[in-house]
């Protein structure tokens, strides 16, 4: 088993920012991928942004692409989601998870793992 714990949610006005972590426990060396996923009120839970843990390649929805950078701690086991530019549009539930495989990164029902998720509020 995987353990993920976010962190780094909050309230924060439009334009600024906000970095969001996830530290993984466990069996992390079944970890191929991780992402971040995110959840508004009365909407589906959507893609955010994935990173592979070997090369690193990134993905973004189009959504958050060239405002959010997704990295990776691979010492720390840890994933890190930098977002700038906030929107109120951002506002949401924020979710990290692992997967073990490198593929299909972009659909949450591919994911192994969750955590518990982290609330970001964005004010206008």
């Amino acid at each position: 088993q995987v353990q993920l714990v976010e962190s780094g949610g909050g309230l924060v006005q439009a334009g600024g920012s906000l970095r969001l972590s996830c530290a993984a426990s466990g069996r992390t060396f079944s970890i191929n991928a991780m992402g971040w996923f995110r959840q508004a009120p009365g909407k589906e839970r959507e893609f955010v942004a994935a990173i592979r843990w070997s090369g690193g390649t990134t993905y973004y929805a189009d959504s958050v692409k060239g405002r959010f950078t997704i990295s990776r701690d691979n010492a720390k086991n840890t994933v890190y989601l930098q977002m700038n530019s906030l929107k109120p549009e951002d506002t949401a539930v924020y979710y990290c998870a692992a997967r073990k495989s490198s593929f299909g990164l972009g659909y949450a029902t591919m994911y192994d793992y969750w955590g518990q998720g982290t609330q970001v509020t964005v004010s206008a």
